[in-house]
C-alpha cells in the first residue's frame, strides 16, 4: 500500500476506533478489505458486529461529526456519511452479523473477493475462508456459493461492475450462474438495479461494462430502449452503426474527462489531437473537477448521469431512420425521440426529477455545439446565452459530450481543422460559463417584476416574465447595460404587447 493511502487509512480507522467501546468486537468486511489488499483508497467501509448495531453507528457518527441515517431497521443496518477535511466523503455501513459466526456471514456473501474480514481492534489478521485474496491475485471473479446469484439476482450486475472495474475475468461458474439468474432480475427492485447501473456508468471503463452487459444478454433486461440501435447504418462521416458509435462515444468521453481531470499527467496525452484538447481546455481543469463533484442526488455521481445520457443520446435514431432516394441516411429530430426514451428510462430506474431533467437536457440539446460549428462562424453572444438559458449547468456536460461525439463519428478520418474548430466552440462555451457568467450566461438583473408593475403599470401575469427574459438576452448581447435602457426596452415591449394601453388600474 502506498504510504499516503496507508497513513490516511490508519488515521481514519483510529478515529473510528475511538468511538467504539473496547468490549464490542467489530470487523471490516467486503469491498473495504478488498481495496486494502489492492492498495486502493477507501471510499466505502462495511462493518459487521453483534449487538446494538444502530446505536453504535449513531455513536460513531456523533464522534466523527458525521451524518447518520438508518438503512434498514428490521435488518439492523445503518450508514454514516463522514466528510473528510479535503471535502471527500467516506461511507461507513454498519450491519448485524448474519449467521451464528463471522465465517457463516462471509460464506453467505456474493463473491469470494468480498468475503474477507479484518478485525478493527488488535492484530489485523485476515479471515478468508473462501480464498478471496488468492482470487484477487489470480484476477478471478468467483461466486461464494452455487446459488449466490439466484439468491440475489442484482449480483449479476455487480459481477459485471467488479469484473470491469477491477479487471477480473469471470470464472465459468460465474457465467453459468449469470445465465441461470437473468430471468430473475426483473424481480429485483428498480432502485437496486439503478444503483448498480449508476455505479457502473460512473466508474472506470463504462464502455466495457456496457459491452459486457450486452454480451451476457443482460442489456435488454435493464436498458431495453438500446436494443434497436444495433445494426442501424449511418451515412458518412459516420464510420460505425448507431450502437457501436454510442459505445465509442462512451470510450472517448472517458478519455476527454481523464485528460481534463485533476490527476492528468502530460504522458497521458497520446496524440496531437489530444494535446490540442489539453491546450485549449486544460485551464478549466479545476472548475471541471468541482463541477463533477456536484451531485444532483446524494450517492449518485454527475459523471454517471452524463454517461447514461451519452448512452441514450442517439437512442431515437432507429425510430427516426430515413433513407432518401440518393441513399443518404438521415435521422431528423432524433434528439427529441432520444430525450423521450431517456426520460422514460430515467423514471423507470427510478431517478429523481432533477436527474431526469438533466438527462433530457443533455440528450435533447446534444447537437447544439455541432450546429454552432456548422454555422461557419464563432457562436454569437446571443447563441451562447440561449444555449445556457436552455441547458443550464448541463451545458458544460453537453460541450464535453460533443467532443466525444465528434471523435466517435469521424474515428481516424477526423480532419485536424474541424477538430480545432470543435474545440474552439467548446472553449468559448466553458469560457462563458466560468469566466464571463455575468456578461453572457446570467446577467445580473437591472429591473424586476415589481419595477415593471410600478413603473409601467403592468398587471401581474406571464407577460412580466417574458419582458424580463427579453431584457436579460439584450444584456447578454450588449444592447442593454443600464437600468434606464432596461426600462426603455420594457416600455417598448409593453407598447407592442398592449398598443391600446391595456395596463393595470393602479
Amino acid at each position: 500500500m502506498s504510504i499516503d493511502i496507508q497513513r490516511r487509512l490508519e488515521v481514519q480507522l483510529q478515529r473510528i476506533r475511538q468511538a467504539i467501546p473496547p468490549e464490542v468486537s467489530v470487523h471490516l468486511v467486503g469491498g473495504g478489505v478488498r481495496d486494502i489488499i489492492l492498495n486502493r483508497p477507501l471510499h466505502d467501509i462495511d462493518f459487521v458486529l453483534v449487538g446494538d448495531v444502530l446505536g453504535l453507528a449513531r455513536k460513531v457518527a456523533n464522534h466523527l461529526g458525521a451524518v447518520y441515517f438508518t438503512l434498514d431497521e428490521s435488518r439492523h443496518t445503518g450508514r454514516v456519511l463522514w466528510t473528510q477535511e479535503d471535502g471527500s466523503r467516506l461511507v461507513l455501513d454498519f450491519a448485524a452479523q448474519r449467521g451464528p459466526d463471522l465465517e457463516s456471514d462471509l460464506r453467505a456473501r456474493d463473491f469470494t473477493i468480498n468475503a474477507m474480514a479484518l478485525p478493527l481492534e488488535g492484530e489485523m489478521r485476515l479471515l478468508d475462508p473462501l480464498g478471496g485474496a488468492q482470487d484477487l491475485h489470480d484476477k478471478l471473479l468467483r461466486p461464494c456459493s452455487p446459488d449466490s446469484l439466484d439468491a440475489d439476482p442484482v449480483r449479476i450486475l455487480r459481477a459485471v461492475r467488479h469484473a470491469v472495474a477491477l479487471d477480473l475475468h469471470m470464472s465459468p461458474e460465474t457465467r453459468l450462474q449469470i445465465k441461470s439468474a437473468i430471468d430473475q432480475l426483473p424481480r429485483v427492485s428498480s432502485e437496486r438495479v439503478r444503483d448498480e447501473l449508476m455505479r457502473m456508468l460512473g466508474g472506470p471503463r463504462p464502455e466495457a461494462a456496457m459491452r459486457s452487459l450486452d454480451g451476457l444478454e443482460i442489456l435488454p433486461v435493464v436498458l431495453p430502449e438500446l436494443a434497436g440501435m444495433k445494426g442501424v447504418r449511418q451515412s458518412p462521416p459516420h464510420q460505425l452503426d448507431v450502437w457501436e458509435h454510442s459505445l465509442s462515444v462512451l470510450r472517448n468521453l472517458e478519455l476527454v474527462l481523464e485528460l481534463l481531470g485533476p490527476d492528468y499527467h502530460v504522458d497521458n496525452t497520446a496524440n496531437q489531437g489530444m494535446q490540442l484538447l489539453v491546450l485549449r481546455l486544460g485551464r478549466f481543469r479545476q472548475q471541471l473537477d468541482q463541477h463533477f463533484r456536484q451531485e444532483l442526488t446524494p450517492d449518485r455521481s454527475r459523471r454517471g448521469l452524463l454517461f447514461l445520457a451519452a448512452l441514450y443520446h442517439d437512442a431515437g435514431k432507429p425510430q427516426a431512420y430515413h433513407e432518401g432516394e440518393n441513399g443518404r441516411i438521415r435521422f431528423l429530430r432524433h434528439e427529441e425521440i432520444s430525450a423521450r426514451l431517456a426520460a422514460r428510462r430515467g423514471r423507470a430506474l427510478p431517478l429523481s426529477n432533477e436527474e431526469v431533467e438533466y438527462l433530457v437536457r443533455v440528450v435533447r440539446h446534444h447537437m447544439r455545439p455541432h450546429h454552432m460549428l456548422q454555422s461557419g462562424r464563432k457562436p454569437s453572444r446571443r447563441t451562447i446565452y440561449r444555449f445556457f438559458r436552455d441547458c443550464k449547468s448541463a451545458g458544460v456536460d453537453i460541450g464535453l459530450l460533443s467532443l466525444a461525439d465528434c471523435l466517435a463519428t469521424y474515428q481516424a478520418t477526423l480532419p485536424a481543422d474541424l477538430w480545432d474548430r470543435q474545440l474552439e466552440v467548446v472553449q468559448l462555451l466553458l469560457q462563458a460559463y466560468w469566466e464571463q457568467r455575468d456578461e453572457l450566461v446570467s446577467p445580473p438583473a437591472l429591473i424586476n417584476g415589481n419595477d415593471l408593475i410600478s413603473e409601467l403599470c403592468l398587471a401581474p401575469g406571464p407577460q412580466i416574465g417574458k419582458i424580463l427574459e427579453v431584457i436579460r438576452e439584450a444584456q447578454a448581447t450588449g444592447r442593454v447595460q443600464t437600468r434606464e435602457q432596461a426600462l426603455a426596452l420594457a416600455r417598448g415591449l409593453a407598447g407592442e404587447k398592449y398598443p391600446g394601453g391595456q395596463r393595470s388600474d393602479h
